[in-house]
């Protein structure tokens, strides 16, 4: 691939999910589906996926973004759903479909079956995830999906490294392999404790916010790479780091938040495009390496291997769920669960491009042993992938309005938020009060006054949210408040503008007052998106 063709994909790819946001379609499903047309169009370059960028180079940042982006407290309140998620059903998904692709292929090795069924057991939670919040699905099934898309790679990706042994004949015990396992596991935690709190301590001392956010962006790889050396899982280090630093975030200054915030949603926005827009081009490639088996025949095995992916996830998640609350400690401990929320975690299980770039990284050859039905398994796997995202992604919305799942209770969020501000406000103006009892920090009144109502302002912007809205435009008071701000400071904008056009100021001193009222301009948009 060329830069030229680099270049093409990722503002194709961007332009594409740039359109989903404007339709109902969830973007993942609307780029896998311009991909798979676009693989037959003349002209069109073969995007080939390689795994050799994409588990070091793509894979990393996606996984730091989603685990800065989680809450610590409440994947560690739910760390038993996670954990029988992201590592119990993993391995019972490699065993059972491994088996199950064994019984209806016929002439597939078992150990190659198996390492099928390790590919395509880690689900890929991108969609699901943002299909959950877009409905308003509750915290905790949000929470348990996310838990899950952060750790199951590691739990596939060591796996499939025990059955491809196995495959080629190297002779990996059980033993050996639990042992392997538990090393990858254990080490890429260690290695994510390890760096966690050094890369915290940096971030801090550098006290610059380019160079914060220069760090930011190596962060990731740095992790992965790390715990790759000493041959330990580099997902669970990067999944380690960028929760501590998730945790952490607001002891680095704001504006190194703002940046870091806009930075990584640009970075997160491009790759999941780009890489759900590869998923689709990989079509022409996987069906021309069936080789020996037709596309027909082919074709019912994909039909029976989605179906067993499909079913397997429920053979696991409802036990799952429900025995280990047989425990009276565990019922007193967790919330109430009927039969709909297993159902939802059940069908979110989509696969991605984790499931792909691995089948892509299995080796021809090893040590002079072919590994046999590479290709079928290639296609089984992009099937499969193709047909979670498309069957299961279409309907899990539908699904989820059906159920009518008891939703967020925004009366309950707004009324905590109120509480929460007005206790900060508080803690505030005591602050100040004491402040300016120091002949240090003596201000003239009508600035102090200023200090006081925009603290005032903050504290009664989500009250008013609680209360009435005006009976002509439907806002309410802070709303009004907020849109007749910028308004103003659309005014002051125009006249800087003019001011620089007239040369009665220069470009650098306009550019210092836009600043000001970008600023000004950001926080109450801030305000109101929070609203």
């Amino acid at each position: 691939m060329d830069a030229l063709q680099l270049v093409a994909l990722v503002a194709a790819s961007a332009a594409v999910a740039g359109l989903a946001r404007r339709t109902p379609v969830p973007a993942p499903l609307l780029l896998v589906a311009v991909g798979l047309a676009a693989a037959y169009v003349p002209g069109v370059p073969d995007y080939t996926l390689d795994p050799h960028i994409v588990l070091p180079l793509i894979l990393p940042p996606l996984l730091y973004t989603a685990a800065v982006d989680s809450s610590y407290l409440d994947l560690r309140a739910n760390i038993r759903p996670v954990a029988l998620l992201s590592v119990g059903y993993v391995l019972f998904a490699t065993v059972a479909v491994g088996w199950l692709a064994y019984v209806l292929v016929p002439d597939l090795p078992l150990t190659a079956a198996l390492v099928l069924g390790a590919v395509v057991a880690p689900p890929d939670a991108v969609a699901a995830t943002a299909i959950a919040r877009k409905l308003g699905l509750p915290n905790r099934i949000t929470t348990i999906l996310q838990g899950e898309s952060l750790v199951n790679d590691a739990t596939a990706i060591t796996a499939y490294k025990v059955a491809l042994a196995a495959a080629v004949g190297e002779g990996l015990s059980w033993a050996g392999g639990l042992g392997e396992f538990a090393l990858a596991a254990l080490g890429g935690i260690g290695v994510g404790l390890v760096l966690m709190v050094p890369i915290h301590w940096l971030r801090r001392g550098l006290g610059d916010s380019l160079l914060q956010n220069t760090l930011s962006l190596l962060i990731p790889f740095v992790a992965y790479a790390a715990a790759e050396e000493v041959h330990a899982s580099g997902v669970l280090a990067v999944v380690v780091v960028g929760l501590f630093l998730g945790h952490r975030a607001w002891q680095v200054d704001f504006a190194t938040r703002l940046q870091e915030e806009a930075v990584w949603k640009m970075v997160a926005f491009v790759l999941e495009s780009a890489v759900f827009a590869l998923i689709g081009l990989q079509l022409p490639y996987v069906v021309q390496g069936l080789g020996q088996y037709g596309i027909g025949e082919a074709a019912w095995y994909a039909v029976g291997v989605f179906v067993a992916v499909v079913v397997v996830r429920f053979v696991w998640v409802y036990p799952a769920t429900f025995l280990p609350r047989l425990s009276a400690r565990i019922r007193e401990r967790e919330p109430e669960v009927d039969w709909r929320a297993p159902l939802v975690v059940g069908w979110a299980g989509m696969r991605g491009v984790v499931s792909l770039a691995i089948a892509f990284s299995i080796p021809v050859v090893t040590d002079g042993v072919e590994f046999p039905a590479r290709n079928l398994v290639l296609f089984l796997t992009f099937t499969t992938v193709i047909g979670t995202l498309v069957v299961q992604g279409l309907t899990l919305p539908p699904l989820i309005r059906f159920l009518k799942l008891p939703g967020k209770d925004r009366y309950a969020e707004t009324l905590a938020e109120a509480q929460a501000q007005s206790e900060a406000s508080q803690a505030a103006e005591a602050r100040l009060d004491a402040l300016l009892a120091d002949e240090r920090n003596a201000l003239p009144q009508p600035l102090a006054d200023r200090l006081r109502t925009v603290l005032e302002r903050r504290r009664n912007a989500v009250w008013e949210r609680l209360g009435a809205v005006n009976a002509v435009t439907g806002e309410t008071a802070d709303d009004t408040y907020r849109r007749l701000s910028r308004e103003m400071i659309d005014a002051e904008r125009e006249v800087f503008v003019q001011l620089r056009d007239a040369r009665r100021i220069d470009d650098e001193m306009m550019r210092t007052l836009l600043r000001r009222l970008d600023l000004e301009e950001a926080a109450a948009y801030r305000e109101e998106t929070a609203g």
